[in-house]
């Protein structure tokens, strides 16, 4: 398995020499100033590449070649966003970058109600309050329908919170919320995300689906004949947010993703995080299961609580058996290694925020120390199960 380390490009706090000495010799990184929908142009791909390489290090992954929100709502000009899609890959594949992570999941990416959750030692983690996520859809953007998708008793529990929230506590609730929106940098307040969920209404899963089979069926033949493994990353909950279906949250959607184009060029990112996050997922099997399809893993950790909240654990710390999971991975690996594949990479995800991350500004989930605790951790858990293989 190969180390690697996402970095956010050159207005990343963390520096690539800083990421050279955590051992770490792949990069995971993309061309987040490049609109979506463009094209990737080959020459600002060599660019970033010469960058990376004039640090030691090699660029292992594009995290993420994003999918166009038109191409989700099947609307707009799709002609020319698929056909944009395919040449971005060609022009990644001709610098040699052939592993590209991908999401589907409609207008935000991943999702938490806090940043800095307080750890009983000190630092801090990400956190997913269902209870907050309730009060902010019920009270804040009072999105009609909303109470459906909660208990009565995290209802209940949302009003409480909503009683006693003042305007510091909602606007830190909406900061957490759209730290997790995808691309560059724009954020929405509350009346500007009520204006981006208008033209998903009505929208269901099934439409979904339908629109995840078409932009497979356009692009996963060009990713073929490039040689590049896609790999879609799971949901992040794994769960229907804001009213917006989710399709890619639990094995059952995964088999059904993999069968829409029945080819190695149609991968999966094994985020252990997402995955975990949903109460029905047996993580390590999964991995089994769709081992040949791997391209990229996320390897973190969630606890869950009843209620459907979850925070970021230590990497050998939360629910899933890192142990088992890595294992698994560790198997597939040494199968590719015996008929000639590539090795699966690999990436310390997410951290807590320890000693000197604090303070520091990093993206949310990606601080210096933490992460590079959890490499370390990962790393140990690779060599014991190697030594006793």
């Amino acid at each position: 398995m190969i180390e690697t380390w996402r970095w956010f490009g050159p207005l990343d706090d963390i520096a690539l020499p800083e990421i050279a000495q955590t051992g770490a010799t792949g990069i995971v990184t993309a061309l987040h100033d490049i609109p979506y929908g463009e094209i990737w142009p080959r020459e600002a791909i060599a660019a970033r590449k010469a960058m990376i390489e004039a640090a030691g290090l090699h660029w292992a992954v594009v995290e993420s070649l994003p999918v166009h929100e038109d191409i989700k709502r099947g609307v707009g000009d799709l002609d020319r966003l698929f056909a944009n899609y395919r040449q971005s890959l060609a022009n990644l594949a001709a610098e040699g970058i052939t592993t590209v992570c991908y999401n589907f999941m409609p207008l935000l990416d991943w999702t938490r109600t806090r940043l800095d959750a307080p750890l009983p030692t000190g630092g801090h983690a990400l956190r997913f309050s269902q209870v907050e996520m309730a009060g902010f859809e019920l009270h804040m953007l009072q999105r009609p329908g909303a109470e459906a998708d909660y208990t009565p008793e995290v209802i209940a529990a949302a009003q409480a919170w909503a009683d006693g929230a003042d305007e510091g506590e909602r606007q830190r609730l909406l900061t957490a919320i759209m730290s997790g929106l995808p691309g560059a940098y724009d954020r929405y307040d509350v009346a500007g995300l009520r204006a981006a969920l208008a033209p998903w209404a009505g929208f269901t899963a099934d439409d979904l689906r339908a629109s995840f089979a078409r932009f497979l069926a356009e692009v996963v033949p060009t990713a073929e004949e490039a040689g590049i493994g896609l790999c879609v990353h799971p949901d992040d909950p794994p769960r229907p947010l804001l009213g917006l279906p989710r399709i890619v949250s639990s094995e059952a959607d995964i088999a059904a993703i993999m069968a829409m184009q029945d080819s190695h060029a149609n991968g999966l990112t094994l985020c252990s995080g997402s995955l975990g996050a949903n109460p029905a997922n047996d993580v390590p099997a999964i991995a089994a299961r769709f081992a040949d399809r791997i391209h990229f893993a996320h390897l973190r950790n969630v606890a869950k609580e009843p209620d459907g909240s979850f925070q970021e654990a230590a990497h050998l710390e939360g629910d899933t058996d890192m142990v088992a999971l890595v294992a698994a991975l560790l198997d597939e690996d040494r199968r590719r290694a015996e008929s000639g594949g590539r090795a699966i990479p690999f990436r310390p995800d997410h951290g807590h925020a320890l000693l000197g991350d604090l303070g520091r500004k990093t993206h949310p989930g990606y601080p210096l120390i933490g992460r590079l605790r959890g490499l370390a951790e990962l790393r140990g858990v690779i060599a014991g199960l190697g030594h006793r293989a």
